[in-house]
This record gives C-alpha cells, sequence and structure tokens, in this order.
C-alpha cells in the first residue's frame, strides 16, 4: 500500500480534527454541508479483511485519504448517511422511464433508466481503452460487470495531467472522459442528486442494486432500475478484490492533487457511501446524459 507522504498525512488529520472522535471504527467523514455528512465504508484494508471468505484477492496495493487508526465516524446514527433535502421530491419509481443507447465508438448498446430530471446508464460502461480492466484479466466479467478505470482515463486525461500528484482543475462542468458523446462522468454533486431523489443515501443502496448477484444477503430490490452489480475494484498493484460484494464508481470531482471522490454500494448494508481514493485503483463508470 502506498504510504502517505507528510501533506496527506496532515490533510488527514485536518479532517479528523474537523470531524471529532468517537468508538466506531471506519475512515474520514467527507462533509460538505452541515445537513450532510456521508462517511466512508471504502476499500481500506480493514475494511476489505472485514470477512475474508467473501473477498477475492488481495487488498494490497489500496490505500485512502485516511486509514482507521488516524480517523473516526462522526455519529453512529443513521442520520450520517442522509443526503435528502426539504426540495427534493423523491422520485416514484412507476415514472422512471426505461430505455437503451448505443455507444457509437464500438456498437454496444447499454440500458438507461430516467429518474427524475437525470438520465443514467443502468449498466456500468464497458468500452475498452488503455488503462481499464476486466476483474481478474477475464473478458466474461467485462461483459457482466463492465470494466474497472483509472480515474485519469475515467475524466479522459493522462496521467502527467491528471495523475498521482497533479491537479488537474477540471472545472464544475460536464466532464466527458471516457463515456459516450453526449454523456459524461457524474460529478460528487449529481451522485448525491441521485441517492436524494431515491430517498436518500441511507437507503439508497438497497434500491438501486441488482436483486440478485450480492453476497451476504446483501441483495437489493433495484426499484428504479439502476440495477448496480457488485464488481469490486483493481488495486494499484493490480490486484483485484470484493465482486460480489462491493462496487465503487469514479466522480468527476477531485479533492486534491492526490485523492478524488468515489461512490460506494455495499452487500453489508442498503445504504450509499463517499469517501476519497487515490487516482490509481480500478473502479467502475456509470455515465449520465447532458
Amino acid at each position: 500500500m502506498r504510504k502517505l507522504g507528510l501533506g496527506l498525512s496532515f490533510i488527514a488529520m485536518a479532517v479528523f480534527a474537523a470531524c471529532g472522535d468517537d468508538s466506531s471504527s471506519g475512515a474520514d467523514v467527507l462533509n460538505e454541508s452541515s445537513s450532510s455528512s456521508e462517511v466512508n465504508d471504502g476499500p481500506s484494508s480493514n475494511f476489505d479483511n472485514k470477512d475474508s471468505s467473501s473477498s477475492e484477492g488481495t487488498s494490497s496495493g489500496k490505500s485512502e485519504v485516511s486509514s482507521s487508526d488516524s480517523s473516526k465516524e462522526t455519529s453512529s446514527s443513521s442520520s450520517q448517511y442522509s443526503s435528502s433535502s426539504e426540495n427534493v421530491t423523491i422520485v416514484d419509481p412507476s415514472t422512471v422511464v426505461k430505455g437503451t443507447m448505443t455507444d457509437e465508438r464500438d456498437g454496444q448498446t447499454y440500458r438507461t433508466v430516467k429518474i427524475g430530471d437525470q438520465t443514467w446508464m443502468a449498466e456500468n460502461l464497458n468500452y475498452a481503452t488503455d488503462n481499464s480492466y476486466c476483474y481478474n484479466d477475464a473478458t466474461l466479467s467485462c461483459d457482466t460487470y463492465g470494466r474497472l478505470y483509472t480515474w485519469t482515463t475515467a475524466v479522459g486525461k493522462t496521467e502527467a495531467e491528471c495523475g498521482y500528484g497533479n491537479e488537474c482543475g477540471l472545472g464544475t462542468g460536464d466532464i466527458r472522459g471516457v463515456c459516450p458523446k453526449g454523456w459524461h462522468l457524474p460529478s460528487f454533486d449529481e451522485w448525491k442528486a441521485l441517492f436524494a431523489a431515491v430517498g436518500d443515501s441511507s437507503t439508497a443502496g438497497i434500491k438501486l442494486k441488482t436483486t440478485t448477484g450480492w453476497r451476504r444477503d446483501g441483495n437489493g430490490t433495484d426499484d428504479y432500475g439502476f440495477s448496480a452489480l457488485p464488481a469490486g475494484y483493481r488495486t494499484n498493484n493490480g490486484a483485484y478484490n470484493l465482486k460480489g460484494d462491493h462496487t465503487y464508481f469514479w466522480n468527476s470531482t477531485e479533492f486534491n492533487k492526490f485523492y478524488v471522490y468515489y461512490t460506494g454500494l455495499y452487500s453489508s448494508g442498503d445504504y450509499a457511501k463517499w469517501s476519497v481514493d487515490t487516482k490509481s485503483g480500478g473502479y467502475s463508470v456509470r455515465c449520465l446524459k447532458d
């Protein structure tokens, strides 16, 4: 696992100091508003090894902005996962519009789903490009779960432009990146809007996960046809982990020159969470229509 530099340790301690400390384990809360506290339950080493019988591969090569020995969750209450707002109307699942789109680059067709004002791909992207991978390097995994992309590939940049240690300042507009024309890699705020539209992030996981394929009784209800599968991830040293248990989606939003936001869904709970991770791992991509 890549060791954090002094500058990153300072960031982790600063976030920890702002959040406070309690007896729970886990990583930092990345909270951008006083009414919403999204807690990390992502692929840090302590979580990967939580149930060794249900993980695949090894957790080495994975690192986050903070680890369990230097940070805590701020609250044990369910409100820590909430992304809802008084101004957000929860979308009735019966109003969801399903369709398809074809990626003109390779002819692959993807299911789509319109949830409120957002139209999402209802499958993970499977566009082959450099620095994209099939789980365990098996083509069949790509056919089922889509490809796993490095963050720089997901946002359509090179390592020299946006890789680890290079802050690229993508701005706030739509970032097409690896997505087809007319679609883009969703931002942190766009993911939050999705979870608010389906209730809030405390229950978004179960509502967006597929009804089969998740281990440890972790299947969802797939109320909105989003059909999130437990695709696992690729570590920054090339190992694969947690297919069947977790899925992680890249956000287009940078945290700093070393770390970026991701969204996670888990077999161990009904919630969805946000945190940050290095740019070097391999995560799934869901594209959002412009």
